[in-house]
């Protein structure tokens, strides 16, 4: 089981992530915006971060940069709507993955069983 927390303003996506990744006997925690997001992931203890680029507050390369070294091993997955040309320009200047909205869960646990130890991955 790995400690998961979910950033993201939308309701559906959050209520789509928890049941998804619950049912994957997964422990799974939200935020509803930027800054309840940092808060959350500065608490640490986590494996994973879903969060998506485009918040209120601050956005997801905001929440990651403002965690410096205290991200420890936690791991990132970023979600997105961003038109295809500017998804491919930030993901050559980054190392996290990011999904593009909507994804495809099956995408998302093909994902997770890179990111996540095998272990934790059902």
């Amino acid at each position: 089981m790995a400690r998961i927390l979910v950033i993201d303003d939308s309701e559906v996506i959050r209520a789509l992530l928890t049941d998804f990744l619950s049912d994957l006997d997964h422990e799974v925690v939200t935020a509803v915006d930027g800054e309840e997001g940092l808060r959350k992931a500065r608490a640490g203890g986590w494996d994973l971060c879903i969060c998506d680029l485009h918040l209120p507050k601050l956005n997801g390369y905001e929440i990651l940069s403002a965690l410096g070294d205290q991200r420890g091993s936690t791991q990132f997955v970023f979600t997105d709507s961003l038109p295809d040309e500017l998804r491919k320009q930030i993901q050559r200047t980054s190392e996290f993955p990011c999904l593009r909205k909507p994804f495809d869960l099956d995408q998302l646990r093909d994902l997770l069983s890179k990111v996540l130890k095998p272990a934790n991955v059902k």
